[in-house]
């Protein structure tokens, strides 16, 4: 893309920029390209570093007047090919603009002590000079805020304050202001560049090459060119290039990249695999089913940065809140230079001191940053964690959440029947004869009873026979012939003489099917051999993700379009209220009563089609990973790594989030309130004035950081304040 670009498509587009490290440079940024001829409207993220533009149709500005602009308020506009994060690694800190400032004015700074130690004869020029050379980049950012009318910038204070400093012989508090702001700029950008790591890392999972198998040949070409339908060699060893699906071939995979499942997993023809996992064992022939544009790594990264853009209601009140506070503090520092010598004996150099230390505090930096680092840092944690929250808003909802309706099959149970009893009825016959035989009988059948009792028998090693001349009784089960014997398997209501059983195999029956189980009857000659009972059962992590969230102070309720006596079993079973019997949208209905009868927020969870209404009527919708395009793409939220106890994470992250805001913003104000008032009584200095906002912007950057260490104990969360567990970070 040349200087001379424009962009000519009337959809928005995101440039990415160097430099912008906090609310107050998205502020200047926003302020400035908002101006612009051809601009609709225009948003900046610190977190990702990035500016979204809507143009007007049409009308579209050049990149050339982009870029003029962005230079004038002292940033950078990245090259079209670094636009995507590339991989060349980020620039030591010393490389930097900021970096060399600091080392510049630390270097004067150094040299005037030294000269005024030396030559006294000098006076305070050493520090005078040190001052306008650290100055000048400064200058020029205020100068270019004013110029697109936004006088209130840190930079304008700064220049007011180190060149009233001057005019009041304060020049080695002026020095040492200089060099104290671009200490704070440069940790500033240091942290800020360490919280888009943390996401755009996740680009580095996808290989840049992947062997196409074609024509019978196999040859390497780039990741990012591959298609549908194609496919590709995946080796022992590699990472999987794209989203595809095991064509041939089985072998574990670490999939911890994607979900933050610890444990590989076994993959086997027929089975989807994604971008970034590593396979394991075995070579897999796998057919391409999204591009790289849209595999799962690039629709994680490109929601969270999305996420991490839209800020929560929180980060918008501090804004407003920054928005009115900081002209105040400058109102309050004019009526302090000018008041006292009025109506009192103080001098006007120190009322104009002071007045000029006050506007240094009135820099926001701290306080509009004490939100969006910890948010920022929350979403990459998630994301990192299989955990994807589809926005700060969305994070801070989850906090909130009192009530957590889940649905059933391939929620709360495994999605897939599975035998749960083997009874023989017969005197001749042992309960493996009789799922030998039953296996036998739906050996070639696909219906999902039938697949889980072949896949039982074929888990305990039986010898399946093959049976013959099967043919199926329609709408009863299922007849043939095996090892010279005809046999039936039916389900009980469908039994054709009935009078076969007595009271107590009756009594037995009405049991199993009051536990919400499907039977079948083995019988040979109207007589019942024996029964196999299949149920949906409760998923592994089910009873714990739900303990988890009772001990958060969560109640979690059941909702299913399963008939009411299975749903009814399964909830006894997990110890929740459950619902039966729920079309789509009385699933929706019931969250909508219960949000408006205090049960609320509701969240929701779910992974089919028919879960998408109550995703979205809900306050927060998650999407379990093993769903539908449709109910991720609904959802607020989504569980990656396809676990119950995601769910109870995601409450116990959105918490400690939000108690890592509230103290962030306690520090930032806390510090501020007390250096005012200190500064007002002239009991500490200018430089004491900008240390401390230097300082309060690093405190609340490293607490926001803690965040990238958190770690979940289910075992240990405590009702309504879970305590994070808060670890050194890994990568």
């Amino acid at each position: 893309m040349t200087k001379s670009t424009r962009f000519e498509d009337s959809s928005p587009f995101k440039l990415r920029v160097e430099g912008m490290d906090c609310g107050g440079c998205e502020r200047k940024v926003v302020a400035a390209l908002g101006r612009l001829e051809g601009i609709e409207e225009v948003s900046a993220s610190s977190v990702t570093g990035s500016v979204t533009i809507h143009p007007e149709p049409h009308r579209a500005p050049s990149h050339q007047s982009i870029e003029r602009i962005l230079n004038e308020l002292g940033y950078r506009l990245a090259a079209p090919s670094e636009k995507d994060g590339s991989d060349t690694p980020p620039a030591p800190w010393w490389q930097t603009a900021k970096g060399r400032l600091v080392l510049v004015t630390g270097g004067l700074l150094a040299l005037a002590l030294v000269l005024r130690m030396t030559w006294p004869v000098l006076g305070g020029w050493p520090f005078v000079a040190a001052t306008l050379v650290g100055l000048v980049p400064i200058a020029q950012g205020a100068w270019g805020a004013l110029k697109m009318r936004n006088p209130f910038t840190i930079e304008m204070l700064m220049s007011i304050a180190a060149l009233g400093a001057l005019a009041i012989d304060a020049a080695a508090e002026a020095a040492v202001v200089v060099f104290l702001f671009a200490v704070g700029e440069l940790l500033e950008g240091v942290a800020a560049s360490r919280a888009r790591r943390s996401i755009s890392a996740l680009a580095d999972l996808t290989p840049s090459t992947a062997r196409l198998m074609e024509d019978g040949d196999t040859r390497e070409v780039s990741a990012a060119s591959l298609t549908p339908g194609q496919r590709v060699l995946v080796r022992p060893g590699d990472r999987v290039p794209c989203d595809g699906r095991i064509l041939t071939g089985e072998s574990d995979l670490d999939e911890s990249p994607i979900n933050g499942e610890s444990v590989p997993r076994s993959r086997a023809p027929g089975d989807d695999v994604f971008a970034g996992t590593v396979n394991l064992d075995a070579a897999l022939e796998v057919e391409v089913t999204r591009g790289a544009e849209d595999n799962t790594i690039a629709r994680v990264i490109r929601l969270v940065e999305e996420a991490q853009a839209a800020k929560a209601p929180v980060a918008r009140f501090i804004d407003r809140f920054a928005f009115y506070y900081m002209p105040a503090v400058v109102g309050l520092a004019l009526l302090m230079a000018v008041v006292p010598p009025l109506v009192s004996t103080m001098a006007w150099s120190e009322s104009v001191y002071r007045a000029l230390a006050l506007l240094l505090i009135a820099c926001p930096c701290a306080l509009v940053i004490s939100t969006p680092a910890a948010i920022a840092a929350g979403l990459s944690t998630g994301a990192r964690r299989g955990l994807l929250i589809k926005g700060g808003a969305v994070l801070e909802q989850l906090g909130k959440l009192r009530t957590v309706a889940l649905d059933k099959t391939g929620t709360l149970t495994a999605g897939t029947p599975q035998v749960t009893d083997v009874e023989n009825w017969a005197t001749d016959q042992g309960e493996h004869e009789v799922l030998r035989l039953a296996a036998a009988m739906e050996r070639d059948s696909s219906h999902p009873i039938a697949t889980a009792i072949f896949s039982h028998a074929q888990k305990l090693g039986l010898s399946i026979p093959q049976a013959n001349g099967n043919r199926a009784l329609s709408g009863r089960g299922v007849t043939g012939w095996i090892e010279g014997r005809e046999l039936s398997l039916v389900s009980p209501r469908h039994l054709t003489a009935p009078t076969a059983l007595d009271d107590g195999l009756r009594a037995r029956i009405a049991e199993l099917e009051h536990a919400g189980k499907s039977l079948a009857l083995l019988v040979e000659s109207e007589r019942p051999l024996g029964l196999i009972a299949v149920r949906d059962e409760p998923r592994g992590d089910a009873r714990e993700g739900l303990a988890a969230l009772s001990r958060l102070g969560v109640e979690a309720v059941m909702l299913s379009g399963d008939n009411a006596r299975t749903a009814a079993a399964i909830g006894g079973s997990l110890g929740i209220e459950a619902h039966g019997e729920l079309m789509p949208e009385d699933k929706a209905r019931r969250v909508q009563q219960w949000q408006a009868t205090g049960r609320g927020p509701v969240g929701k969870v779910g992974d089919g089609i028919n879960d998408a209404p109550a995703l979205a009527a809900a306050d927060v919708g998650i999407a379990m990973g093993g769903g539908t395009d449709v109910a991720l793409e609904t959802a607020d939220a989504a569980l990656l790594k396809n676990r119950v106890t995601g769910i109870a994470e995601l409450i116990d992250l959105s918490r400690a989030t939000l108690r890592n805001v509230k103290t962030n913003v306690a520090l930032a104000l806390g510090l501020k309130a007390i250096f005012l008032v200190t500064t007002a009584l002239g009991i500490t200095g200018m430089w004491i004035a900008v240390m401390a906002d230097t300082g309060a912007t690093v405190l609340v950057t490293l607490n926001a950081m803690r965040l990238l260490g958190y770690r979940f104990s289910p075992g240990t969360a405590m009702s309504g304040s879970a305590s994070p567990r808060y670890q050194a970070a890994t990568s």
